[in-house]
């Protein structure tokens, strides 16, 4: 894992090939390209290879573990290898003043055994229960299996180059330095033994990519190896020899790894993938091999590091948090996240199309802390009571609503939801919706996303509430729908204690199709049936369709928002016969192979802050220059706008009044006032409308770079201004068709 701010910036923005394609389910499979019975190192090979199975996207919730030499010191975080020798750092000052000088105590110390200061011996050297130490796999693999987890598995290689098996490739291993224990292989019969799919985690592409950049040079051979500083021929080659022993020795279900994965040749990740594969055909098993860079989401998952998207996204994707807010490994004075930010993270992530890789951190001899522990048996005891609602669910149309929004990104905290969080499942046959409450409500709730305007219910047959117990239920009485929403009446008090609450309802048939907020739905099937896509503002090829769950001339229907259409091609990249679609269409006939979707250009649209509540105000027959501002919304036409597509990605924003189009000007520093002018079709005239999720739009300038700023709670009135794009709501706007 990474703590460096750098790799923050890098990774906080990187997404999944589609990410503003929202999905109900993908990869039916029946659609895909088939898998080859032999890969060959290229991507056009390895890029068939079915990225997420049916039984990973069924299983939800995993657990691994940073355990190792690094959990020796139990300081700073599981970087301490790396910065222990960084000058006048944490680490740094905590190691001087407790081993020595990095120079004099070097790391591998903590690997073949040193006394420390004061005298007290250090080593990475658990010891199995059997041999009177504290360290038992197969205890591990039971906690796991209580939590809930359906894989599970061990970090076999984190950066700092030590191999947790017996490898003929890395002699800094765990069977012939350390504790003398092949722990890869204990770890995988005791997850084994107990059914739980086995992930194994490599993160040593960093290893000789940066991590040890502030170590010194090495002259012998093999701490070389340790140090990451042998030729880039060999480092490459050597990465590839570690995969190739894990896969053969471990035949891991999942095969997860770390960044820098950009960094290392790409023959030898294309050898790697080809040959996990391969061996996989012969081993008769469907494997997942993850990513956070240097593969894409053709045959691999796609892993967000601590965070998740903000709305639901395809393809099916995954995200490693951990169990503590302060370190990957066991420090001393280790602080963990709350059952509900941990569960409601987790609930929130599975209605978003994504499984979650939970870390936890176990002590150097192989404890594990009672608070993880007792997070751990929590999170459990909800999944064995509430777990139909998570395990072999998929996606719906939405993913939820209440005001508390999660993710955004790489390295979003997780956060606790309330009782007006509510997150959307359904069962893979389509005709139970699942709706999870993160808090009890009271003694009603009203669901706004089943409002008579978005959903027609006549197929409801019943609405039961989960039980405190698995398999239970509590009838509750006929909703009422209105177009406000669905409203259930409840218990006045909660019928017993639950970190969330779920709400089952039963369709007689397929539950209805639900018309989205923003965009379009493309159905695979006639009437809005079958395999779904919700596809946001933007222009999606053969490729990014087929990626969204919907190949190329299998959209069969079409469910739009207000405001939106689609123009479907017969081509890819937007070529050949076009097709514009207005209003819904329950039996496309067209072929479509590549599609765009985009405000109507007939429309007009409040478009509103989303901190502020203000609406963009043109300011009625004012002369071109004025500046754009904010104003309360009052149905004036100074506060509609026309969004007209360009057809290069970008939008010209042209107010009702005065015809005159937003304009960024030329300024690109933060806070420059955005203001209006007559159209001449210049750069600094067009805008990049992209979804950020949840209806949420961010509208960068072309020319500028920067997005529109509504500012904080300014007042009516007050100048729009553009900012540099970050997490603020600020900088989101909203569409609303008039």
């Amino acid at each position: 894992m990474s703590q460096s701010i750098s790799r923050r910036r890098l990774l906080a923005g990187a997404t999944s090939v589609v990410a503003a394609a929202m999905v109900t389910d993908v990869f039916a499979g029946g659609n895909a390209i088939a898998a080859p019975r032999t890969y060959t190192p290229t991507w056009d090979s390895v890029n068939r290879h079915p990225a997420a199975p049916e039984w990973f996207r069924d299983a939800k919730f995993g657990i691994y573990f940073h355990w190792g030499v690094f959990s020796v010191p139990a300081y700073d975080s599981e970087w301490y290898p790396r910065n222990m020798y960084e000058p006048d750092s944490k680490a740094n000052k905590h190691h001087i003043a407790t081993y020595g000088n990095p120079a004099d105590w070097p790391l591998h110390n903590f690997i073949n055994g040193a006394d420390d200061l004061a005298g007290d011996h250090v080593e990475f050297a658990p010891k199995l229960r059997s041999a009177g130490g504290n360290f038992d796999p197969d205890e591990w693999a039971q906690l796991f299996v209580d939590a809930g987890a359906r894989f599970a598995g061990p970090v076999a290689e984190h950066h700092d180059g030590y191999s947790m098996w017996d490898s003929k490739v890395n002699e800094w291993n765990s069977v012939a330095k350390g504790p003398r224990l092949d722990l890869l292989h204990l770890f995988t019969d005791a997850i084994r033994a107990r059914n739980l799919k086995l992930l194994v985690a490599m993160h040593h592409a960093y290893n000789y990519t940066g991590y040890y950049e502030y170590a010194p040079a090495q002259s012998d051979p093999s701490l070389k190896k340790l140090y990451g500083q042998l030729s880039s021929a060999k480092e490459n080659q050597l990465w590839f020899d570690k995969l190739k022993e894990v896969v053969d020795r471990a035949r891991p279900d999942i095969l997860w790894q770390d960044w820098r994965l950009d960094h290392v040749d790409e023959t030898q990740r294309l050898n790697f993938l080809a040959y996990y594969y391969n061996q996989a055909n012969k081993w008769g098993k469907e494997v997942v091999a993850t990513y956070k860079d240097g593969l894409n989401a053709h045959g691999e998952v796609f892993d967000y590091e601590r965070g998740g998207p903000a709305d639901l996204t395809a393809p099916y994707w995954l995200t490693d948090d951990s169990i503590s807010n302060t370190s990957w490994c066991y420090t001393e004075g280790i602080g963990y996240y709350s059952l509900t930010q941990m569960l409601h993270s987790l609930i929130d992530r599975v209605s978003k199309n994504g499984n979650m890789l939970l870390n936890i951190a176990p002590q150097a001899d192989g404890t594990i802390p009672q608070g993880q522990r007792d997070l751990l048996l929590a999170i459990g005891d909800y999944l064995k009571r509430h777990g139909e609602s998570i395990y072999d669910t998929r996606a719906w149309t939405a993913y939820g609503e209440g005001p508390t929004k999660m993710g955004g990104g790489s390295f979003t905290r997780p956060t606790a939801g309330t009782a007006q969080d509510i997150r959307f499942t359904r069962n893979k046959a389509d005709t139970v919706l699942y709706a999870t409450v993160l808090g009890w409500p009271g003694s009603s709730l009203t669901i706004e996303t089943l409002g008579s305007e978005r959903i027609d219910l006549v197929s409801l047959s019943s609405v039961k509430l989960l039980g405190a117990t698995a398999g239970g239920y509590l009838d509750l009485p006929a909703p009422t729908q209105a177009a406000t929403g669905l409203k259930v009446a409840l218990p006045s008090t909660a019928p017993f204690d639950a970190p969330a609450y779920v709400l089952k309802l039963r369709f007689s048939g397929r539950i209805p199709s639900l018309r989205p907020l923003v965009g379009g739905v493309a159905h695979q099937g006639a009437n809005y049936s079958d395999d779904s896509a919700v596809l946001a503002v933007g222009g999606y090829t053969a490729e990014q369709l087929s990626l969204a769950g919907i190949p190329p001339r299998t959209l069969s229907s079409l469910r739009l928002a207000p405001g939106y259409q689609v123009v479907g091609y017969s081509g890819d990249d937007f070529t050949g016969r076009s097709w514009t679609f207005t209003v819904d269409n329950a039996r496309i006939r067209s072929r479509i192979t590549s599609l765009k979707v985009v405000f109507d250009p007939a429309a007009y649209f409040r478009v509103t802050n989303v901190t502020n509540g203000l609406a963009l105000d043109g300011g009625g027959d004012v002369p071109a220059g004025s500046d754009l501002k904010l104003w309360t919304w009052d149905g004036s036409t100074n506060l509609q706008w026309h969004a007209v597509d360009l057809g290069n990605g970008h939008h010209k924003l042209e107010n009702r009044t005065n015809g005159l189009v937003a304009d960024g000007g030329g300024a690109t520093s933060d806070g420059a006032p955005a203001r209006q002018q007559a159209w001449d079709g210049g750069t600094n005239q067009q805008w990049l409308i992209t979804h950020r999720g949840d209806g949420r739009y961010s509208i960068a300038n072309r020319t500028t770079g920067l997005v529109l700023d509504g500012g904080s709670n300014v007042s009516s009135g007050s100048v729009t201004k553009q900012w540099t794009w970050g997490t603020s709501t600020n900088l989101l706007w909203t569409f609303t068709k008039i």
